[in-house]
């Protein structure tokens, strides 16, 4: 590697971080961990420290005793490894839309003192690449009066806006180890079911979104008789590869960016990266470019399918906390509903199983107390369980209620009845 470059230890770089600063943390499988785990050990020094995020991966040590002492926990997406952290005096969480989240540095809202990134080696122009994790990292480095960043052989170099020139990058850090990578799991009855559903509903020459996880696998399995599809979303995995391969998804249709696969973050296996890497077919861009309605809804026939944690009787869909616990994030979910319901031919899909690992029905008369509704009862279109699917626009309240106990667990039917009787005054 280029020894003129400003090639300083994990140690020297975080020593640059002061008290009361705000950092910005790059996520997915882009987290700087390295640095992050440095920056853990001067916790004896700094206080005060807010570390803003969305979705991280690796062991969030910040979120736990003693560090939590010095870090403050920022996240506008709840995963796992910081969730005990949002929900206690330690952490706090910030809703607002994915497409959103850049003008909270951009105006001045929550200004970035110093932001940590990963990237790739530079090229013979100086220009590194932010890898599989444009996102919101993109605004962070542009406003941010700091850069660090961890530099890494590892990184794919990816086509579009997610490029730092090495002179804006204050200091580097040289690491040699793999990106953090996502395993797709073996799909459960269920989710096999709610697949072959979800999947009729997509027509040839439609544009997709859809995300991580058992039901979009199985969706994209179930699309090999289909033609010329379309990618615009903001993140994907491994699921989109073998149709790719087939010539299934050309782009060929789509209206903005014909022929690219248009995301702001993917996150898969080994094998993913290495289709990404130096792909001038895969373009990354900003979320505020990849979940902006208005560029969203140019495409045609816009498919896009997220989840819900519960649906009340109306349609309420609550997709980002289990009552007053913060379990996720508003995400982009309703920049995407949105495009899709505007989108010529368009269908906006929320998919998920009727019950919980535990039996509890999902579609329930109320909404826990405390619940965030992510996607209002006005922009809902499909709900997918593995029963079946109901098309919930333009019906009125009591129809609702009747169309989404035809698709609950038939154990929870009767409930639900005797709940709309109530709550509505009809028999179902």
């Amino acid at each position: 590697m280029n020894t003129s470059l400003n090639i300083v230890s994990a140690q020297e770089a975080v020593s640059l971080i002061k008290s009361g600063q705000r950092i910005f943390l790059q996520g997915a499988a882009m987290t700087p961990n390295v640095l992050i785990n440095a920056l853990c050990e001067r916790y004896n020094e700094l206080k005060g420290v807010e570390l803003f995020q969305i979705h991280t991966e690796g062991e969030a040590r910040y979120t736990i005793a003693p560090f939590n002492e010095a870090f403050i926990t920022i996240s506008c997406f709840v995963g796992g490894n910081v969730r005990k952290a949002v929900n206690s005096t330690f952490g706090a969480y910030i809703p607002i839309f994915l497409s959103e989240i850049h003008l909270l540095f951009r105006k001045n809202i929550l200004p970035i003192d110093v932001a940590f990134i990963q990237v790739s080696p530079p090229d013979k122009h100086g220009y590194c690449s932010l890898g599989v994790s444009v996102d919101i990292t993109l605004p962070a480095i542009q406003t941010a009066k700091m850069v660090i960043a961890q530099i890494n052989p590892n990184v794919p170099r990816t086509h579009g806006d997610g490029i730092i020139h090495i002179d804006r990058i204050h200091a580097l850090v040289e690491v040699n180890e793999p990106i953090h990578t996502s395993v797709i799991s073996t799909p459960t009855k269920v989710e096999l079911q709610i697949g072959k559903h979800v999947a009729a509903l997509i027509e040839d020459g439609a544009t997709l979104q859809m995300g991580i996880g058992g039901i979009p696998n199985v969706v994209l399995n179930n699309l090999m008789n289909h033609k010329r599809l379309g990618i615009h979303t903001e993140m994907f995995s491994d699921g989109i590869l073998p149709l790719i391969e087939k010539g299934i998804i050309t782009g060929e249709e789509k209206k903005v960016k014909t022929g690219k696969l248009v995301t702001c973050f993917a996150v898969g296996t080994q094998k993913l990266y290495d289709f990404i890497d130096d792909n001038p077919v895969v373009h990354f861009k900003e979320a505020a470019y990849t979940n902006d309605t208005a560029i969203i809804r140019k495409n045609p026939k816009v498919t896009a399918i997220n989840s819900a944690i519960e649906i009340d009787l109306t349609g309420q869909v609550c997709a980002d906390t289990i009552g007053k616990y913060q379990y996720s994030g508003v995400g982009g979910q309703m920049d995407f509903i949105r495009g899709a319901s505007l989108s010529e031919g368009g269908k906006a899909i929320i998919a998920m199983p009727s019950v919980t690992n535990k039996g509890i029905s999902k579609i329930v008369p109320f909404l826990k107390e405390g619940a965030g509704v992510t996607t209002t009862r006005a922009h809902v279109h499909y709900i997918a369980t593995e029963y079946g699917i109901v098309n919930l626009y333009g019906k009125n309240l009591k129809q609702r209620a009747k169309e989404l106990i035809s698709i609950a667990h038939p154990d929870h039917r009767e409930a639900l009845e005797k709940a709309t009787f109530e709550r509505l005054h009809i028999l179902v």
